[in-house]
């Protein structure tokens, strides 16, 4: 099957979203997963 080739603004959005996800979205959920965890810790201490 043919694909149309890519235009620039294809490109352009293409590697905005790229680092969108690489400088904002992957260390935002790192953070999140590494505080979710330090929140589950610090309350599964508080019961026990």
């Amino acid at each position: 099957m043919n694909s149309p080739e890519p235009t620039q603004a294809d490109k352009k959005q293409e590697l905005l979203l790229f680092l969108f996800l690489t400088v904002v979205l992957a260390p935002a959920i790192a953070v999140a997963a590494i505080g979710g965890y330090g929140l589950f810790i610090w309350i599964s201490q508080m019961l026990s």
